[in-house]
């Protein structure tokens, strides 16, 4: 069994080895049991050593192996020689007893032993009383490793042993969490999948083994921070009442090389020993980030641990027990693709931003514990509360607390100065009421807001004038999909892909598209061409991907695009400069919009004041096919928008705005102008107020208001934005384009046609 070791690595191996030994139970037998190692064992410590230090990777497997024997060998003799020289000791002290008390006994038989008698008899007690001592330290230390100590909880039967990591990670069981379903809103369109997945390979592992397949191992839950991963998952623990183990990612990273993929391998351990059980990660993509050129060492070696372990988690392996793996992240597109296939986390569930029904849902789980007003109309707030995350209606809860105590103790002073608790029959009349939460709502910001997730807009049609025939084309486009979607479906239609509006600057596009999205009820993203463009190789890509991420998320949802000539230029029209960043870019947005991923009611609305620079390819049908040209309001437009503005105005009665806008000196303004011209008159007339000091003020009534000098100045202040020969140029571009469709459409009824002839 002996061989020579290499001088270079001798005195460093044998110290090696050991400390293996120590930090591994598995091993720590081979310290003193002098039998050989198992190939198993043998593996286990080369792949340790080589782990943890460089110099043994350049050592043949076989040398190596030798020389760990050889180590072996060594480390048991010094653990032979150290027991030795215990039970000398041992025996030693055992000599020393037997003496002392021959002496005792001596000293009895004599006449003048009593002082002797006493001395003898303390240091004999003493010795008694240390060995008793050390007796007892060993049988509680021997005990104390043999029988962990047992958590107890009310709820269930005692649980399994708890233990620690190597890396004093600890491992106890979760208590069963309280949580159930019917504690959750907002739910039911993933319920039926997490019973599918979770439930019944819990439960009934044995229907799995007899249809002779697999039962699902890893379940990864994501979406946006706040709304349940977590509480989802305890809810599932806390209705099955299985064992319950829930840790955080981040705990399991350790900066000693080897220690993170020991912790890991002990949850998981600890996870089959306790089986069935579920196994709860938070924020996995701490641990399972994807093994690019830029990971470091240790993060490929905890990947490759997770999936070595994942994949160990059969009904086999785990003795017909199961264990369930369930993953939470913010970020799904950051983790491995090995863990993310069949096998490991079978299946992914989005929990995205919650709708209407699903905020009302998660609204009346909340409050069932708080004193609600006999008008509380659930449905109201849910319609004010696009983009709200169950974290974020429970802050609403909160706050609309928060209103209501300040309001009762505004409206009953007297509750203000005692200072003793108000009793029961105070109290009892007092509730939240419906305003209350309205006004929390104007408090409380969506956690998705602050996230790049989107909110309804509070644009309306009646904020928009003109415009009534490009509204009925969103109507049929947008509208009525989201809508209606089951008309689409009878009929067998495809869901429209996008719209693109063009036309002159300040005609009112952005206006549109908010619109729509809040007639609509769907979420609304908002992105500047240039935002996404990046000098950083991938980065542009990835914006884009992140945008359409978002939208389905907060799906339904419509994703407006603005000033797209600056994203989407035509292909080569660069010259080769920029390293190319606008063609992939370009090519990245062709592919979400071609819906090689579901875009899931996500629907795209883009606006540009020139569209002869888009790359043609994003104007094809299936893409931006639904192309509405927003021209400069006629008088009657003109009409209808500024009445739209004024409305919050105080302008004075004698003051036609339909007459102004009609007017000449109207003829070219776009709607931005309008409000430009408003906005002057305005001024205008708060300038003309201060220069005349408070007595002008007080003839007026103590009332400003807006008069017909003050648009005569403005209409001197304010010129159109767009001249006639850019007004020309926008109606060739129109023009142009329209021939451009109908030559299409011609040549797609020609061939067409030539096809059928053939046949």
């Amino acid at each position: 069994m002996s061989s020579p070791l290499p001088a270079p690595i001798d005195f460093k191996l044998v110290f090696k080895v050991k400390r293996i030994l120590d930090s591994d139970s598995n091993l720590s037998s081979l310290t003193t049991s002098g039998t050989s190692p198992t190939p198993t064992q043998l593996s286990m410590i080369t792949t340790s050593l080589v782990r943890s230090n460089r110099e043994y990777s350049r050592v043949k497997g076989e040398t190596l192996e030798a020389n760990v024997v050889g180590a072996l060998e060594q480390i048991c003799k010094e653990g032979v020689k150290e027991g030795k020289k215990k039970r000398r000791r041992s025996a030693s002290a055992d000599g020393e007893e037997e003496a002392m008390i021959k002496k005792l006994e001596e000293a009895r038989s004599s006449k003048n032993g009593n002082m002797l008698n006493n001395s003898l008899a303390k240091k004999t007690q003493s010795v008694k009383n240390n060995n008793t001592t050390n007796s007892d330290s060993e049988t509680k230390s021997t005990s104390s490793e043999t029988k962990p100590t047992r958590k107890k909880r009310s709820t269930s039967p005692a649980p399994p042993p708890s233990s620690s990591s190597p890396g004093g990670l600890p491992l106890n069981l979760t208590p069963r969490p309280t949580t159930r379903y019917a504690d959750l809103g907002g739910i039911n369109p993933i319920l039926q999948t997490v019973r599918e997945l979770v439930e019944y390979p819990l439960t009934h592992p044995e229907l799995y083994t007899h249809i002779g397949v697999e039962p699902p191992r890893g379940v990864l839950l994501h979406g946006p921070p706040g709304c349940g991963k977590t509480l989802l998952a305890n809810a599932m623990a806390g209705s099955l009442g299985c064992n319950y183990i829930k840790i955080s990612a981040p705990e399991i990273v350790s900066g000693m090389s080897g220690e993170s993929e020991e912790k890991i391998r002990a949850v998981f351990q600890f996870a089959s020993d306790n089986a069935p059980a579920i196994l709860f990660i938070d924020e996995v993509d701490a641990i399972m980030s994807k093994r690019d050129g830029s990971a470091r060492g240790m993060e490929k070696r905890i990947v490759a641990q997770l999936l070595t372990c994942m994949d160990g988690l059969n009904l086999e392996e785990t003795g017909n027990k199961p264990v369930m793996v369930i993953g939470a992240t913010n970020r799904p597109d950051s983790i491995d693709s090995a863990l993310r296939r069949a096998g490991r986390f079978d299946r992914e569930i989005g929990m995205g931003v919650p709708d209407e029904e699903g905020r009302k849902g998660i609204l009346k789980s909340m409050t069932e514990g708080m004193r609600l007003d006999g008008d509380f109309d659930f449905d109201v707030i849910a319609r004010k509360t696009p983009g709200y995350v169950g974290a974020d209606i429970r802050s609403l809860t909160k706050e609309a607390a928060v209103v209501a105590i300040n309001r009762i103790f505004k409206e009953d002073i007297k509750f203000t100065a005692e200072s003793a608790p108000l009793t029961s029959t105070q109290l009892n009349p007092l509730s939240v009421q419906m305003s209350d939460f309205l006004s929390a709502v104007k408090t409380v910001q969506p956690s998705a807001k602050r996230e790049g997730f989107a909110t309804v807009p509070d644009v309306s049609w009646n904020d928009i004038g003109a415009l009534s025939g490009i509204r009925n084309e969103l109507q049929l486009s947008i509208v009525e999909p989201i809508s209606h979607p089951e008309k689409f479906i009878q009929l067998g239609l495809s869901m429209p892909a996008g719209v693109m509006l063009f036309g002159p600057p300040g005609c009112g596009k952005t206006l549109l598209a908010k619109a729509i999205a809040n007639e609509s009820g769907a979420n609304f993203i908002s992105v500047k061409g240039p935002e996404l463009l990046d000098k950083y190789v991938g980065e542009s890509e990835r914006a884009v991907r992140q945008v359409f991420e978002r939208a389905r998320a907060s799906s339904p949802c419509i994703v407006f695009f603005d000033e797209l000539d600056s994203l989407c230029p035509r292909r080569g029209s660069d010259g080769g400069g920029g390293g190319g960043v606008s063609e992939r870019v370009v090519n990245q947005l062709l592919t979400e919009l071609d819906g090689l991923d579901s875009r899931k009611s996500v629907f795209v609305v883009a606006a540009t004041n020139r569209p002869e620079l888009i790359d043609p390819a994003m104007l094809r049908p299936g893409r931006l096919d639904k192309l509405l040209y927003v021209p400069l309001p006629k008088p009657d437009d003109r009409a209808s928008i500024l009445k739209a503005l004024s409305k919050g105005a105080a302008i004075a009665s004698e003051v036609d705005v339909e007459e102004l806008a009609k007017s000449k000196k109207a003829d070219g303004y776009s709607g931005a102008d309008l409000s430009a011209l408003l906005r002057e008159a305005g001024l205008s007339c708060l300038k003309e107020n201060m220069s005349a000091g408070d007595e002008a003020l007080s003839t007026s009534g103590g009332k400003l208001r807006i008069q017909n000098r003050h648009f005569v100045q403005a209409f001197k202040n304010v010129m159109p934005s767009v001249s006639k020969d850019d007004q020309r140029e926008y109606d060739k571009i129109r023009d142009r384009i329209s021939r451009a469709r109908s030559r299409q459409a011609t040549e797609g009824d020609g061939e067409r046609s030539n096809s059928k002839s053939n046949k």
